[in-house]
């Protein structure tokens, strides 16, 4: 059968919205990874996807049909994403094709030419060049490949949660970052300028708030040209300031003078300042914290959907104390905390040694408490506040120094961290009843390697300061003081690292997902006999029990616990 009539028979069977030709002029179109749609083959002309409406689709061209074959052209695209296949996400654990980030493969077999647009979650990818130049090697290795034409994209900001009832001005934010210490003097207002210019600086489109009322920071950390805060008189939405690329919203940019108001009024005020300011599309909006946790702290995180929270803290005993009391809110809250700031960790003095003035391991109590995936210290550099005086932050004022490439850490984890919340699972810690058992899945685990844990280990294990001396290790918690028939009484994800577990004596737990890995997990016996036991004692109708057709899932877990390799 001849190229061209073999082509027109699959064509009538194949739909192709949004593209219109003429009859003697058929494409074969078949879907690809991901919905993509592909034409394997034009006749006569070449089909260019820039002819075409804006979407994600991918169309291979070659110039006449009596050219080439269907599988010749088959060929192309299988050898194209197989070479992209090879670069692996490092945060999703998978490879860019699987990811999505592939849009508008465009392969002209006449030239030898590969044409497509890398699509990724956000501007600020810390290894966006390292993809860039992957790709075009993996595709230039291709024997048959003269040309690779390679655009670098970003999705447009999207909020990571529902707008439902989200403020207009805030409408196009795709990410609220809070930064916040819960303790003055720790160095947060100098984290929340330096990591919003850091993120301006990886490509992203950034805005930054100061709450604090009663000593906005903002008007002498930076220098805008317009100084004070203008009202739109038609939409009266407020207009922020702007320097170096990053919109600013402070207080002390109002033109007010000193603040002096009660707690509820200034809650309101901050409030009204942030969700009424038109900051249009942002693909991060840091927000610094006042000092505390209290009216203004939990007024915005109930009225704003904040995307993960930064928690600055120093060595000092006292700091530990009080941003275990912020982690602790954000938690109750749903704002996952995804880095840890130690500020004024150490200095290098004149004989080459690493001095630490206010003593070691805070940051990392900090971490191993609460399952905190990144940590980043600051030592104390004088240019660093002599910086923020002068009204041109650091990362500006000197980009390649040292104290910048950790503000660059700081912020490649906050990015990271947040695009993998979009595939954080939601139920990767949960009750079965039919059980008594906490079912876990962590992330990247198949349903098939579930695993179940007994609740009263759990409980047992906390890590908190109410169980560890945090100073000592020494655990204070006594094992018999937690009953073995004790249940979970409610559990909610906390980012894709943690489970927050408020059990049936009042107690709320903070699990890291790595500790829920290392506990001793019931194997196929013990599920069995606790099936039995909850059966025999004609408990029906609880939630977490079988439901629905096929395997139940205290049924499901006990198939798990049976297969082999599991722990």
């Amino acid at each position: 059968m001849q190229l061209r009539a073999a082509i027109s028979i699959i064509a009538s069977r194949t739909s192709v919205q949004g593209v219109t030709k003429p009859a003697h002029n058929a494409a074969l179109h078949r879907p690809i990874h991901g919905g993509i749609v592909i034409a394997t083959a034009t006749a006569p002309a070449v089909i260019s996807s820039r002819k075409l409406e804006k979407n994600s689709r991918t169309y291979l061209s070659c110039p006449r049909a009596s050219d080439t074959s269907v599988a010749a052209i088959n060929s192309a695209e299988s050898e194209v994403l197989a070479a992209l296949s090879k670069i692996i996400d490092p945060d999703f654990g998978m490879n860019i094709v699987d990811c999505g980030f592939i849009k508008d493969l465009e392969i002209d077999s006449t030239n030898g030419s590969v044409s497509f647009r890398m699509e990724l979650t956000t501007p600020a990818c810390p290894i966006k060049d390292d993809f860039e130049k992957e790709a075009r090697a993996n595709i230039e290795a291709l024997s048959w490949v003269n040309t690779v034409n390679l655009k670098m994209d970003a999705r447009p900001p999207a909020p990571l949660l529902p707008d439902d009832g989200r403020p207009d001005g805030l409408r196009s934010v795709a990410h609220i970052i809070a930064v916040s210490s819960c303790k003055g003097g720790v160095g947060k207002s100098t984290t929340a300028v330096n990591l919003a210019f850091t993120l301006a600086q990886m490509g992203a489109k950034v805005g930054i708030f100061d709450a604090d009322v009663y000593g906005p920071s903002l008007p002498t950390m930076i220098s805008p040209e317009i100084r004070v805060l203008q009202m739109n008189s038609e939409t009266k939405a407020i207009s922020p300031v702007e320097y170096e690329g990053v919109k600013a919203v402070s207080f002390g940019f109002a033109g007010q003078g000193s603040a002096i108001m009660r707690g509820p009024m200034v809650s309101g005020l901050i409030q009204q300042l942030l969700t009424t300011t038109d900051w249009d599309d942002l693909d991060y909006l840091v927000v610094d914290f006042p000092p505390g946790t209290g009216d203004i702290q939990l007024t915005l995180c109930q009225s704003v959907s904040f995307s993960a929270a930064v928690i600055v803290t120093t060595p000092q005993k006292l700091a530990f104390i009080d941003v275990a009391k912020g982690i602790r809110m954000f938690a109750k809250l749903a704002v996952p905390c995804v880095a840890v700031v130690e500020n004024m960790s150490y200095f290098d003095g004149d004989d080459g040694k690493r001095y630490y003035p206010f003593g070691q391991g805070s940051g990392e109590r900090i971490q191993r408490e609460f399952g905190l995936p990144n940590l980043v210290r600051f030592p104390i550099v004088p240019d660093l506040s002599a910086a923020g005086d002068g009204g041109k932050p650091l990362v500006v004022n000197d980009p390649t120094g040292s104290t910048a490439q950790s503000y660059f850490e700081l912020g490649a984890s906050v990015v990271r961290e947040v695009s993998k919340l979009r595939r954080a699972p939601q139920n990767a810690v949960r009750y079965d009843s039919e059980l008594r058992a906490l079912v876990v899945r962590l992330p990247g685990d198949g349903p098939e390697q579930e695993f179940a844990l007994d609740p009263a280990v759990v409980r047992r294990n906390d890590t908190s300061a109410a169980s560890i001396n945090e100073w000592t290790g020494e655990k204070i918690l006594k094992d018999e003081s937690i009953p073995e028939g004790i249940a979970p009484a409610t559990i909610s994800p906390v980012g894709n690292y943690a489970a927050q577990i408020g059990w049936e004596d009042g107690f709320n737990q903070v699990a890291p997902y790595e500790l829920l890995a290392e506990l001793p997990r019931l194997d196929a016996d013990e599920l069995e006999s606790r099936r039995q036991s909850v059966s025999s004692e004609n408990i029906d109708g609880v939630p977490g029990g079988a439901g629905g057709g096929g395997l139940s899932p205290a049924q499901r877990i006990l198939a798990a616990a049976q297969a082999p390799g599991q722990q």
